[in-house]
């Protein structure tokens, strides 16, 4: 017992030894502790009897409790339970104790002597970490972790260096210390190089700093725990080598090799990466080679963003490098341009630099803004450098300096593919020659075309230009000799062993197929017409028709030149050869062209060949291109021919036009009817066109625009009923919702020459059409009528079965009185019918003044009345009996009443149309 004591006072301190020795009674057993002692005493080893012991003293002191601990340790030195109890209860007496507190002291070496045993267990090795962190033992704790680390398997450090990186973010921790930590730090967790790199940052180490960067982009196994790309890495290391080049170098990092690397691979940031590359020379005081470097730049990148950039940061340094240079000298007013200068790119370094060079340094800002345009223009050429237009740009450029434009045309001439070229790469060819000419050198002019008609261009059309152009410029210097035997050589027809086929011949250089150059064979004829002679012209037009490179234009021009000589049947024979070569559409300009060469020629006294020309022009004709060769040959046979035989082409022109142009033919023809044979060849013509059914000669519109123009004829003629027949024939194709003007034109013809019946017929046949477009297009029954309307018909309707259509009818048929205002009859008389009595005639005159405006004219909707008046009662009895004949339904709408005796009697009668289309409804 005395042990166990002297035991507890060594593990609580020498005080804690002393207050136990003078209160040695308080420590002794008590009777309740005498079970539990005797217990022990038979089995001093058992973890459970000594857990129950110290458990049931749950209230006990501190000291008695602490004594119970290392009795059981000294008995059980191996138990986590009793050591990971004992070690928290005293932790936790000692929370909040001030660092250098002796019972913080204790409780270490009370870990201390844990460890003996407890070395396995990464539980306590945190605790006893955790306290020596808490205590600001930096040595100790660093030697503990490095206890625990050789201590514990490789597999439980991960819990160990959460707690020691920790414990290095702490204020006051060596930076060497915490570097050397995390380098052992990285050979377990490599992936955590970030981490370090952040913390080399915080303090400063910016060598190690981008050294570990440039490792991390070195290892292509590599990937960032905090997500960041090898392209933000690359931007991350240029700025800190860029921002500390002097800790950089110290390290031995090759910066140039690294960001030139990044150059390479990162085309989106060359820019970027240039400019960094320059702003580390400057830090370093390197001037000069900051200068190259920027140049370099300026002739390596390809896009406006990063020229740009790249030549606004040269600018700003070339500014910066005068300003202080000026401040250096004395300049008062720049001096705090000077100093930000100096700050921001290193311009001390100029206070060792001896001799005055600020002219010097302002003629090079000067120079560089002179340039801009030139550098551009170079980077736009190195996107792509076969774009032709623009190296004229860039030979515009240096205008006012020969050298450099021939420079520039020889490297342009030499750098465009012509397979890759965006423009035409002759016209470089072309401007390179027309340069030596506009500086009368034509003897070297001669020699750049020599050799431009030899580039193999992807084009024949290319090559002939530049021979075009080689023979322009020799008329322009009056050698007109030079100028054919230049066209002449160019058309020359190489001579072959065999014919080659179409696929052959487009294998080859386009040297070997120039001849066939439609342009070149024109321009060649152009020269012949205007410095040869007419035989050497036409033997070119000749060889063009041969090797069928001629065009329709040519044919034109060749034809016109024979006319212009008076040589019209050589002229007439090209056309000839030209409507045997073209088809059409081609070929119309050539016949129109040799027709009226023809007709104006000859006029009518070769009248039959002008007709074979026509026929031979209009047998495979097209529709669109038809109608003038119709109109010029209608006009050629009513000038020289047969006014018949004009009337004749009209009528083939009709249906040979396309349907749009139709309605014109047919107006002219007209027109020439009424002049040539008068009224009865017109009403052939309108009875021909109208009776066509569409889809046929001619459109619906067109019809229905004929009817009324051929019924209006037959009004001024005065044949009235065939003026009314011909608007019935064209209400079948006029829908009244659509074709108003039509039911407009008919309505007035029916005011002025119809009477009531023919009014009512109208608006019947309207009513029908209707009705037949409505179920032929909407698919639908025919509109029930209102009450109002059917009232009147309720006989009619019933006896028609109860159908709408036929109420309609019947209702039309109820004589309610003449209702339509201003209406005039006619004074018809049909055949076999006697006029009326005089007294009858103001009978009805006195009716229809009683009630002038009892119907509404043009009412479309409303029911209209289909009897007939009967005669006045008063003189019927005196009138003999009249015989009656069937009314057409054209005229009237019902059959005329038969007055007999002295009151009104309904005889027999023979049906109408309306009363037979009514009773067939209702069988």
């Amino acid at each position: 017992m005395a042990a166990a004591v002297a035991a507890a006072g060594s593990g609580a301190g020498p005080g804690a030894a002393a207050a136990a020795a003078a209160n040695l009674d308080d420590l002794m057993p008590s009777e309740d502790d005498l079970l539990y002692e005797e217990e022990l005493l038979r089995n001093p080893y058992s973890l459970k009897m000594w857990w129950r012991y110290i458990t049931a003293r749950a209230d006990a002191s501190e000291r008695r409790r602490h004594l119970l601990f290392e009795r059981a340790l000294r008995a059980l030195p191996g138990s986590y339970k009793l050591w990971h109890a004992y070690l928290s209860e005293r932790s936790a007496a000692v929370r909040g104790l001030a660092p250098n507190h002796p019972a913080l002291t204790a409780l270490a070496h009370t870990y201390e002597r844990s460890l003996v045993t407890m070395h396995k267990m990464p539980r306590v090795w945190l605790d006893y970490l955790q306290l020596l962190m808490d205590m600001k033992k930096v040595t100790q704790a660093r030697r503990t972790f490095d206890r625990a680390l050789a201590a514990l398997p490789i597999t439980q450090h991960d819990r160990v260096w959460v707690l020691y990186l920790r414990f290095l973010a702490q204020p006051g921790i060596p930076v060497e210390t915490a570097v050397r930590v995390y380098r052992r730090y990285l050979q377990l967790e490599p992936t955590h190089a970030e981490e370090f790199v952040a913390y080399l940052k915080q303090k400063e180490r910016w060598g190690e700093a981008a050294k570990r960067l440039s490792g991390m982009l070195n290892d292509d196994t590599f990937r960032s725990i905090e997500g960041k790309s090898k392209h933000q890495l690359w931007l991350e290391l240029c700025e800190l080598i860029t921002k500390h080049p002097a800790e950089v170098l110290a390290e031995r990092i090759d910066v140039d090799a690294i960001l030139r690397g990044g150059i390479r691979k990162y085309k989106d940031e060359v820019g970027r990466l240039w400019t960094a590359l320059a702003d580390f020379h400057i830090r370093r005081g390197a001037f000069e080679v900051a200068r190259d470097v920027y140049e370099e730049g300026l002739a390596a990148v390809a896009t406006v963003r990063d020229f740009g950039l790249l030549f606004d940061a040269l600018s700003h340094f070339e500014e910066s490098l005068l300003a202080a240079k000026l401040a250096a000298a004395g300049d008062d007013d720049g001096a705090m341009e000077t100093d930000e200068a100096a700050e921001n790119d290193g311009a001390d370094f100029l206070l060792t630099d001896s001799g005055d060079d600020v002219d010097l340094r302002l003629a090079r800002l000067e120079a560089l803004a002179g340039r801009r345009a030139a550098l551009l223009s170079a980077v736009m050429l190195r996107q792509n450098p076969h774009n032709v237009a623009e190296w004229h740009k860039r030979v515009k450029l240096f205008a006012g300096d020969p050298t450099k434009q021939i420079l520039t045309y020889t490297e342009a001439v030499k750098t465009v593919d012509h397979d890759k070229a965006v423009g035409k790469p002759n016209s470089l060819w072309v401007a390179f020659a027309k340069f030596y000419e506009g500086h009368g050198d034509i003897a070297n002019a001669r020699i750049i075309f020599e050799k431009a008609v030899q580039v193999p261009y992807k084009y024949v059309d290319d090559l002939a230009s530049v021979w075009c152009e080689w023979a322009e410029m020799e008329l322009r210097h009056n050698n007109f000799k030079s100028a054919l035997q230049l066209m002449c050589r160019a058309t020359e027809v190489p001579q072959r062993p065999r014919k080659l086929s179409q696929e052959e011949e487009r294998k080859l250089p386009v040297q070997e197929r120039l001849y066939r150059s439609s342009k070149l064979w024109a321009f060649y004829a152009d020269l012949e017409e205007s410095l040869g002679t007419l035989e050497s012209a036409a033997a070119v037009y000749d060889a063009m028709l041969e090797l069928r490179v001629a065009t329709p234009q040519i044919i034109l021009n060749y034809a016109l030149m024979l006319q212009e000589a008076k040589h019209w049947e050589a002229a007439f024979q090209v056309y000839e050869r030209g409507t045997a070569l073209f088809k059409y559409p081609h070929v119309a300009d050539i016949w129109t062209a040799y027709i009226k060469s023809f007709v104006a020629r000859y006029g009518g006294s070769k009248l039959e060949r002008a007709r074979d020309m026509f026929e031979s022009a209009l047998k495979d004709c097209p529709p669109e291109q038809a109608k003038p060769l119709f109109l010029e040959y209608a006009a050629l046979e009513e000038q020289h021919g047969l006014a018949r035989h004009a009337m004749q082409v009209y009528e083939r022109a009709i249906p040979a036009v396309p349907k749009e142009q139709r309605l014109s033919i047919l107006e002219l023809y007209v027109s020439r009817a009424t002049d040539f044979f008068g009224i009865a060849k017109v009403r052939e013509i309108y009875e021909t066109a109208i009776e066509s059914e569409p889809p046929g000669d001619l459109p619906e519109e067109d019809v229905r625009n004929l009817c009324v123009r051929y019924a209006q004829l037959e009004r001024k003629l005065g044949e009235i009923d065939r003026a009314r027949a011909i608007f019935v024939h064209g209400s079948h194709l006029a829908d009244p919702r659509r074709a108003r003007p039509f039911w407009e034109a008919w309505n007035e013809f029916e005011v002025r020459h119809g009477n009531e019946d023919t009014f009512k017929e109208m608006l019947r046949i309207k009513r029908s059409v209707a009705a037949s477009y409505a179920q032929m297009h909407i698919h639908t029954a025919a509109p029930v009528p209102d009450a109002a309307a059917a009232a009147p018909a309720d006989g009619a309707a019933a006896a028609a079965g109860g159908d709408s259509m036929a109420a309609l009818e019947a209702a039309a048929l109820v004589d309610k009185g003449t209702r339509l205002s201003g209406f005039v009859s006619a004074g018809v008389i049909q055949q076999g019918q006697q006029a009326p009595a005089a007294g009858q005639q103001a009978a009805a005159a006195a009716a229809a003044a009683a009630n002038p405006e009892e119907i509404e004219l043009g009412d479309e909707d409303d029911d209209e009345d289909a009897g007939n008046e009967a005669a006045a009662a008063d003189g019927a009895e005196a009138e003999p009996e009249l015989q009656t004949k069937a009314v057409p339904a054209g005229v009237f709408g019902a059959l005329a009443g038969q007055a007999e005796g002295g009151e009104q009697q309904q005889g027999e009668q023979q049906l109408g149309a309306l009363e037979r289309f009514k009773k067939r409804r209702v069988e």
